[in-house]
């Protein structure tokens, strides 16, 4: 990815003061010390140019929220997006949202065991390629990952464009024994969800009538009676397609 570094901003001076963390790793297992409190946490991995987490943070200062990419320059503008959000809506606080610079390859280094409470998946890069599987995010190698530092109530959201990548994950999650609802195979076809919040790239694809493809893979043995259960950003019924479904027993 080449992305053009722009020039230090105003909101980027706050930005790097007050929530990005260019080495999350330093506070794993500290997390809750790092944001002063012991609210559940909850984290999107690959957050782009920051406009899912920026707003979601901003709507819902009772949850703690992290942002995660690897790359200096996404970092940059999420800090951008998470500034200006707050102040189009007059919020002065920054106290529940960090932006974390990292590769999620070693997202085991970031988190102790059961240290979060939900992981979200927004368009990640479907690598299409069959030889490229194992870099896939909702490859059960990530998913092992996954389960260890989500906690009993850990669920994972997920979307995606890419109906490749949706129904190898529908499978991955199904082998780990993880509960799946909320299925969805066009989320937006009888209009967009109350309360939905979109990413950058979701825009793009509905405005070009693209189905996007959503599911809700509950993780802990207490995954569905936790903080949110409408989503915080994600809608609390699954659109045309909607279906909830136990895994296969072994």
């Amino acid at each position: 990815m080449r992305l053009r570094r722009k020039k230090t901003t105003r909101a980027l001076e706050i930005a790097e003061q007050n929530i990005v963390e260019w080495h999350p790793d330093r506070n794993k297992g500290k997390w809750s010390e790092y944001f002063g409190n012991g609210r559940p946490i909850h984290v999107e991995l690959g957050m782009g140019k920051g406009k899912f987490i920026s707003e979601l943070s901003a709507a819902n200062p009772e949850i703690n929220y992290i942002g995660i990419d690897m790359y200096d320059e996404l970092i940059r503008r999420a800090g951008d997006k998470a500034v200006n959000v707050r102040e189009e809506r007059g919020i002065d606080s920054y106290g529940n949202l960090c932006l974390a610079r990292w590769n999620i390859e070693r997202i085991e280094e970031v988190f102790a065991e059961g240290e979060i409470e939900r992981i979200y998946l927004n368009f990640s890069d479907p690598w299409p390629k069959k030889r490229h599987a194992r870099r896939r995010l909702t490859h059960p190698d990530f998913l092992r990952k996954y389960k260890e530092i989500l906690n009993e109530r850990g669920e994972i959201h997920f979307r995606t464009d890419s109906k490749l990548l949706f129904e190898f994950s529908l499978n991955t999650f199904s082998e780990m024994n993880f509960r799946l609802r909320q299925i969805s195979l066009d989320l937006h076809r009888e209009g967009t969800p109350e309360g939905h919040i979109f990413t950058e790239y979701e825009l793009k694809f509905v405005e070009q009538g693209m189905p996007i493809y959503r599911c809700v893979a509950l993780v802990g043995d207490l995954a569905g009676t936790g903080h949110g259960q409408n989503g915080h950003g994600e809608s609390g019924h699954g659109g045309t397609g909607q279906t909830e479904m136990e895994p296969a027993t072994q």
